[in-house]
């Protein structure tokens, strides 16, 4: 259930500052949570916190693992600060801040402290206090992951592994157990490493809570297919006899993209989940359920019923609808989890079904106030009057430019006039994402977040990621100069005068 009326910010831990290419669970991140308890915000959305990889952009949506987390977002000052690292161990790497994340420089550098951070681990020169612990209660999980990742790291990174040898690929019994033995090393680093994250994790999440912040996470609906997840339960997904599969993941032409987009993701063997009791999906929203307050699934629609496009398509205009037993997995998890706070991602191409099954669990869904302004419609349930209570309003989102990019670059002249009109005043570039704030604020959605960008007033360059694109996204970060006493102030003002505080 939703807050009866709060508000948040959205910004991801790789867009927050850091000295070590991309924000991290360090400093920089205790800071922000200052930030958002000064202006009065009682929600942090954050993407998902999977590992992520050069060979998909850097995406948190394309993952090698549903459960693991990402290594890239260990703070080497935490590491020092915890006697992981020695002091000053990390001094070589620290750079200044800038506005776009470096990846190469973040990889680099954790691949190095990381691995003397184990080595010392190794020698007992440091006591990670828990590490047993965390190795038993996530084993479920853990141990097929850092096999793979060891065995990733023996076959080559980019080699997938449908094209591993035979024994391997398959899982021979006597194969995984020769492997385990032969590279127990490699093993035992991929759990320490993780152990490392989660610890850091859960401390930000503690401090979070001290503040009176609550994490609003996320849950992609799919997994890649070269990941932990497909290659230990291939019975799950939809896959030939060689391990591929044969139909993929999509949606059909949109908004975002006129001949849809062509995810690749495999898609979900609903009726071998459905003779498991879902205990995958069940095991994967307990962990997600441990790691935050509330959690949004993105693309529920596809919980309800999916795009199946041929694995041999060249867009997603090939494909068509599945249906999927929503109904029966959402009374199964609200049986184990009857506390749970789920928000469902409904934009796009949200049919009857769809909302009747949102309805059925009282479940939140989503409304980008800016696309209530793509045409001039007074009944558009995205215009700021229309929305419902049980919702999450948002001036945009990840997918979508910031406001005053949208207003710069996509707006036309009708729309803008719809603008002024909605608001009785014309209003300037410099403004709008101000305006816009506004709008959500005083709407009667229970919870209303805000893209820092659009805190901040920045235009198109801000954007965090364009659909259907490979290039150019995920890269955003905000300057340290940019979380301001004065930003803070404006926000706990506007959040104070529509009674969200």
């Amino acid at each position: 259930m939703l807050p009866i009326r709060s508000s948040g910010v959205l910004l991801h831990i790789t867009s927050l500052p850091s000295t070590y290419g991309i924000g991290d669970l360090g400093p920089e991140a205790y800071r922000f949570t200052d930030f958002l308890e000064r202006a009065g915000q009682r929600y942090w959305q954050i993407l998902p916190l999977s590992p992520t990889s050069p060979g998909s952009g850097e995406s948190p949506y394309s993952s090698d693992s549903a459960f693991a987390g990402n290594t890239l977002l260990i703070s080497p000052d935490l590491l020092e600060r915890d006697g992981y690292l020695h002091p000053g161990e990390a001094q070589a790497y620290k750079a200044e801040p800038t506005d776009t994340a470096d990846f190469e420089l973040a990889r680099r550098c954790r691949e190095d402290l990381l691995e003397r951070a184990f080595r010392r681990f190794l020698r007992q020169e440091c006591s990670p206090h828990g590490y047993a612990e965390f190795c038993s209660t996530q084993a479920h999980w853990l141990e097929d992951y850092a096999l793979f990742r060891a065995l990733k790291a023996a076959h080559g990174w980019n080699v997938p592994w449908t094209e591993w040898p035979g024994e391997l690929k398959h899982r021979d019994s006597g194969c995984l157990s020769g492997c385990l033995r032969d590279m127990a090393t490699a093993v035992e680093r991929e759990k320490f490493r993780q152990f490392l994250f989660f610890s850091q994790w859960q401390r930000l999440r503690g401090f979070c809570r001290q503040k009176g912040v609550h994490i609003f996470g996320d849950l992609p609906i799919y997994v890649s297919l070269d990941s932990a997840d497909v290659w230990s339960r291939p019975d799950l997904f939809k896959l030939d006899q060689e391990r591929k599969p044969h139909v993929v993941a999509g949606v059909p032409p949109d908004y975002f993209s006129e001949t849809g987009q062509l995810w690749g993701n495999p898609l979900y063997d609903w009726q071998r989940l459905r003779e498991t009791g879902f205990a995958w999906w069940l095991a994967r929203m307990e962990r997600n359920l441990e790691l935050f307050d509330m959690v949004r699934i993105d693309h529920f629609r596809g919980m309800v019923g999916y795009w199946e496009v041929p694995s041999d398509a060249e867009t997603a205009r090939d494909g068509w609808w599945r249906e999927a037993p929503a109904t029966e997995f959402l009374r199964a998890v609200y049986r184990r989890f009857p506390e749970a706070r789920i928000v469902a991602e409904d934009l796009g191409e949200i049919t009857a079904d769809v909302r009747e099954t949102m309805a059925y669990f009282d479940l939140p869904g989503m409304k980008p106030i800016i696309f209530g302004f793509t045409s001039e419609d007074p009944g558009s349930t995205l215009l700021p009057h229309n929305i419902k209570p049980l919702s999450v309003a948002y001036t945009g989102t990840h997918d979508t430019n910031t406001v005053r990019g949208w207003f710069e670059e996509e707006a036309d002249a009708e729309n803008r006039h719809w603008l002024a009109d909605y608001l009785g005043r014309e209003v300037e570039e410099e403004g709008v994402a101000a305006e816009m704030i506004r709008l959500g604020m005083m709407s009667p959605a229970r919870l209303m977040i805000t893209p820092l960008q659009d805190v901040l007033g920045l235009a198109s360059n801000a954007r965090m990621n364009t659909p259907a694109t490979s290039r150019g996204n995920w890269s955003w970060r905000v300057l340290p100069h940019q979380l301001s006493a004065d930003a803070a102030d404006w926000l706990r003002s506007l959040t104070r005068i529509y009674g969200r505080i």
